[in-house]
């Protein structure tokens, strides 16, 4: 099964996801990057995905974990029919778990994609 990957656009402009990216150094998005095209090879070649990786957080959201320089990147996302993996959001993560509100925004990001998209 062959995934594609799309990132939450909503209709005032706001594109959470690429605002998070583009705070990062140049070599930090290219291992964000990087880290979600191995997601993506895992997935599509049926092969485990270890919980270091991606982990489901609960209610449909996911997190991709991506290790920086002294930091942790986590980007959310959630899954749509069609084989699409639809991202969030990121932040850089400060805490051992992760943030109730961050995955509340998740929540809320993906309420207003499947409603602006008419799903």
């Amino acid at each position: 099964m062959k995934y594609t990957v799309e990132y939450v656009e909503l209709k005032n402009g706001k594109k959470p996801f690429e605002e998070f990216v583009l705070n990062l150094s140049i070599s930090e998005r290219a291992k964000v990057f990087e880290t979600i095209n191995y997601f993506i090879k895992l997935k599509e070649h049926h092969l485990p995905i270890k919980e270091n990786l991606s982990k489901h957080l609960g209610d449909g959201i996911f997190e991709l974990r991506t290790l920086l320089t002294e930091k942790i990147s986590r980007s959310l996302y959630f899954y749509q029919r069609g084989a699409k993996i639809i991202i969030t959001h990121g932040f850089i993560k400060k805490t051992q778990k992760t943030p109730r509100k961050e995955i509340e925004r998740a929540k809320e990001l993906r309420n207003l994609y499947k409603m602006e998209s008419g799903i």
